[in-house]
C-alpha cells in the first residue's frame, strides 16, 4: 500500500533535548490516531511534517516529496487544525474561512462559495456572520477545522478537534472525520487524548513516547485477543450458567456477578451459548467478542518506554 508519509531515523535535538529520537514510522492513508503522554514529542512531529521544523538527522517523504523540500507544496495539500485558537479578531466566520481559502491561493468568489460550503458540513448556520470572537468553544472548534478542510487538502492533521465538546458535538466531530476519510479519501491524522474517540474513527494507532515511537500498528490487529472469548452480559447471576457450560467442557471466567467471559471461536460458543443459557433460564442482554482494552495497550506501550528508557 502506498504510504502518505515515510520516515526513517528521524531525530530532532533542540540544543541539549532530543524531542525525537530515531523516529521510523509509515502512515498509510485512512485515519490515523497519533497518541502519547505530554513531552511525547507529538508536537515536534507534527512541525516537521508541516515543514515548520528541520531535523537533526534522519530522511522521509511526506506526500511524495523529500522532507524539507517543497515546503510551500507540502503545506497547500495537508490541512492543519491546531488545539489553540488561531482566529482573527474582527472578522466573522465566513470571512475568516474566505481568507484561509485565499491564503490557498484561491480566488476571492471561490473562497467565499467553499466557506459557505464547509461551513454547512460543519453545521453552523446564522453564527457564520458573527465575529469570531463571540464564539462559544464548540463553535471555535468547528472554526478551526473548518479552516482545516476549506482548501480541500490531501491530508488533515487534526490536534484534539473534540476537546472542549458536548457528547452531541463530539459525536458530530467524529461523523465528519469519518465522512471525509470514507468518501471522499482524506487521509488523517488523529492526534488526541480521547481513547473513546480513537476507537471510534481510527484504522490505525500510533504511540509516540520519550521522543520514540512505541507502537504502530492497525486498530484492528491491537485489539484482537489471541485467546478468542465472548463476553455475555445476562439479567441476573452468571454463576449457574458458567457451571453448566464448564459441564461441557467450556472454559468460563466471570467478570462481574453479571458479566461472564466465554473461551473460544464465536461460530462454535454460540449455539452451545445459547442453547445452554435456555436450559438455565438465563436472560442474555449482550455478546460481544472480547476486545484488547485500547487504554490497556496505551499504558503497556508507555510503561515499556519508561522501563527501555531507564
Amino acid at each position: 500500500m502506498t504510504t502518505m508519509i515515510e520516515l526513517k531515523g528521524l531525530t530532532k535535538d533542540y540544543q541539549r533535548f532530543r524531542a525525537l529520537d530515531q523516529v521510523n514510522l509509515s502512515v498509510f492513508p485512512g485515519i490515523t490516531g497519533l497518541l502519547g503522554p505530554n513531552g511525547a514529542g507529538k508536537s515536534t512531529l507534527i512541525k516537521v511534517l508541516l515543514g515548520l521544523v528541520r531535523v537533526t538527522s534522519g530522511t522521509g517523504h511526506v506526500l511524495g516529496y523529500s522532507l524539507g523540500t517543497n515546503t510551500a507544496e507540502v503545506r497547500s495539500r495537508i490541512g492543519y487544525m491546531p488545539e489553540d485558537d488561531c482566529y482573527m479578531h474582527g472578522l466573522s466566520g465566513v470571512e475568516s474561512l474566505q481568507v484561509a481559502a485565499q491564503l490557498s491561493r484561491i480566488a476571492s468568489t471561490e473562497a467565499l462559495r467553499r466557506g459557505h460550503e464547509i461551513l454547512d458540513f460543519c453545521g453552523m448556520g446564522q453564527e457564520r456572520y458573527r465575529n469570531v470572537e463571540t464564539y462559544s468553544t464548540g463553535m471555535r472548534q468547528k472554526l478551526r477545522f473548518a479552516m482545516a478542510i476549506v482548501h480541500d487538502p490531501q491530508l488533515l492533521i487534526l490536534d484534539e478537534p473534540t476537546s472542549g465538546l458536548d457528547p452531541h458535538e463530539r459525536d458530530a466531530m467524529l461523523n465528519r472525520i469519518r465522512i471525509l476519510a470514507r468518501q471522499f479519501g482524506k487521509s488523517v491524522i488523529l492526534c488526541t487524548h480521547i481513547l473513546p474517540d480513537v476507537q471510534s474513527v481510527c484504522d490505525y494507532v500510533t504511540i509516540l513516547a520519550g521522543g520514540r515511537v512505541r507502537l504502530s500498528e492497525r486498530l484492528e490487529v491491537l485489539r484482537t485477543v489471541k485467546d478468542p472469548s465472548l463476553t455475555v452480559q445476562i439479567a441476573g447471576n452468571t454463576e449457574e450458567l458458567s457451571s453448566r457450560l464448564q459441564q461441557q467442557g467450556v472454559r468460563t471466567e466471570t467478570v462481574t456477578p453479571r458479566v461472564l467471559k466465554v473461551f473460544g471461536e464465536t461460530e462454535a460458543l454460540n449455539p452451545v451459548l445459547w442453547n445452554t443459557a435456555s436450559q438455565t433460564g438465563s436472560l442474555i442482554r449482550s455478546i460481544q467478542p472480547s476486545r484488547n482494552s485500547l487504554e490497556q495497550i496505551f499504558l503497556d506501550a508507555i510503561r515499556g518506554a519508561s522501563h527501555a528508557d531507564s
